[in-house]
C-alpha cells in the first residue's frame, strides 16, 4: 500500500528530474528518498522511475501512476484545508481552474467581489486552453472548483452559470457594421482573425462558421482572447469573441451573428465541496455576469 509521503517523493522526483534535487527540496537525505521509491516500488510490482546518467525519468508504469499520485496529494491537501476551514471563512487557499476566456472576462468582478467579502482567502487561479483540457486538469485533482463549458461525463456536481453570448467584431468603418445583427455567410470571403489550434475558442468559431456553410479563413491566429476583439478593430478582418471580454469604451464595432452563436458555462467539483468552495459557488452564480451592460447597451438597435 503506498503512502501520501511514497507518492510525494515519487511526483517530486519526477517534477525535479532528479534525486539529489528532489531530497534537498524534501529536506531528507538522499539514502532516505531512494528507499522510500524502492519500497513504493516493491508494493506495486514493478519499477517506476528509470535512472538515466543526467536526470530521472518515469517508467510506463510510473507514468500511468502519476497522474493519480497526483490526484491523491491534491485531494489530501484539499482535506487538510477544508478541516482547517470548517469553523469559519477567515482563512485559507482556494484552487480555482478555468479557461482563459472565462478568466479574462468572467471572473475579475466575482473575485473582486470574493475578495472584499474574504480578504483572508487567497485565490490560486490556474488558466487552460481548453474545455477538455480544464476537465481532464479538474480528474487529476488539480484544483477545487472548474468555471468554463460543462464538462462531459461528469460524476460531480456541476452548477449552471448561464450562457456566454458571442459578438462579432469589426472596425468602425467597415461597410458592414452599419447594421446591428450580421449574417455570418456573409463574412465567408473575409480573412478572420482566428484562435490558434488548440484553443478553445477556435472550435467555437470553426463550428460556428460551419453551420453557416464555410471554413474560415485566416489572416491572423492569436492564443489570448483579449488580442481577437483588438486585431479585429485594428482592421485584420473580422472576429467572433465572448461578449464579456470587450473592455468599456473598446472602439470596434461590436454586431449579434444571426443566428446567434452562444455557449453555455458552468462550474463543476469532483466531489462533496468544502465551505470555502461552497461560499465561492455562491458568489459566482451572485456575480458572474455574460453580458456586461455595456456590450449590451451597444448592441440593441439605435
Amino acid at each position: 500500500m503506498a503512502t501520501l509521503r511514497q507518492l510525494e517523493y515519487l511526483v517530486t522526483i519526477v517534477d525535479e528530474g532528479s534525486f539529489t534535487r528532489a531530497a534537498a527540496l524534501l529536506h531528507v537525505t538522499q539514502p532516505a528518498l531512494s528507499h522510500q521509491v524502492r519500497a513504493l516500488e516493491k508494493s506495486i510490482g514493478g519499477p517506476l522511475l528509470e535512472r538515466a546518467t543526467r536526470s530521472v525519468r518515469p517508467t510506463p508504469m510510473g507514468r500511468a501512476m502519476l497522474p493519480h499520485a497526483r490526484a491523491v496529494l491534491a485531494d489530501a491537501e484539499r482535506a487538510r484545508c477544508a478541516a482547517r476551514q470548517a469553523s469559519d471563512l477567515q482563512r485559507g487557499e482556494l484552487q480555482l481552474a478555468t479557461v482563459y476566456s472565462v478568466g479574462l472576462g468572467v471572473l475579475p468582478p466575482v473575485l473582486r467581489t470574493w475578495r472584499r467579502s474574504h480578504p483572508g482567502i487567497r485565490i490560486r487561479l490556474f488558466e487552460h486552453r481548453h474545455a477538455d483540457e480544464l476537465r481532464d486538469a479538474m480528474l487529476a485533482g488539480e484544483a477545487d472548483l472548474a468555471v468554463g463549458p460543462p464538462p462531459r461525463e461528469w460524476e460531480g456536481d456541476v452548477r449552471p452559470l448561464g450562457t456566454e453570448e458571442f459578438v462579432v467584431v469589426l472596425p468602425p468603418d467597415d461597410p458592414a457594421a452599419s447594421a446591428t445583427d450580421i449574417e455570418l455567410r456573409t463574412l465567408a470571403d473575409r480573412d478572420w482573425v482566428h484562435y490558434a489550434p488548440g484553443n478553445g475558442l477556435a472550435d467555437v468559431v470553426d463550428q460556428a462558421c460551419a453551420a453557416a456553410g464555410f471554413q474560415p479563413r485566416a489572416a491572423v491566429h492569436t492564443e489570448q482572447s483579449a488580442a481577437a476583439p483588438q486585431l479585429a478593430a485594428a482592421g485584420l478582418g473580422p472576429a467572433l469573441v465572448p461578449a464579456n471580454v470587450i473592455p468599456p469604451r473598446f472602439t470596434g464595432r461590436l454586431l449579434r451573428p444571426d443566428p446567434p452563436v452562444r455557449r453555455p458555462l458552468a462550474a463543476y467539483t469532483r466531489g462533496e465541496t468544502d465551505p470555502v468552495t461552497r461560499a465561492f459557488v455562491d458568489t459566482l452564480i451572485d456575480t458572474a455576469c455574460v453580458l456586461p451592460t455595456h456590450v449590451e447597451r451597444r448592441l440593441r438597435p439605435e
